[in-house]
């Protein structure tokens, strides 16, 4: 499954609960349902940001390693001296 498809499938778990509409017996099946997609997704996540800390390392040429969430605020944002 696709980060994407499990995304989208996520986000329907989630309209179907918030409606109210489920019985208890399937809103627990969609809850589990909904904890697996989620820990799946949360993995993606995390082995993208990896390869990004990676792929940015190597750009810089040292041993520097710039977590993700630096990258995304600009916070290592230099100017060549």
């Amino acid at each position: 499954m696709t980060f994407e498809k499990a995304l989208a499938r996520l986000e329907k778990i989630v309209e179907r609960m918030d409606s109210g509409e489920p019985s208890l017996e399937e809103a627990l099946k969609l809850f589990g349902e909904g904890t697996e997609l989620a820990r799946y997704c949360s993995s993606v996540i995390e082995e993208a940001e990896g390869k990004l800390e990676a792929l940015v390392e190597a750009k810089n040429g040292n041993d520097e390693v710039i977590p993700f969430e630096a990258c995304d605020s600009g916070e290592n944002d230099r100017e060549d001296d």
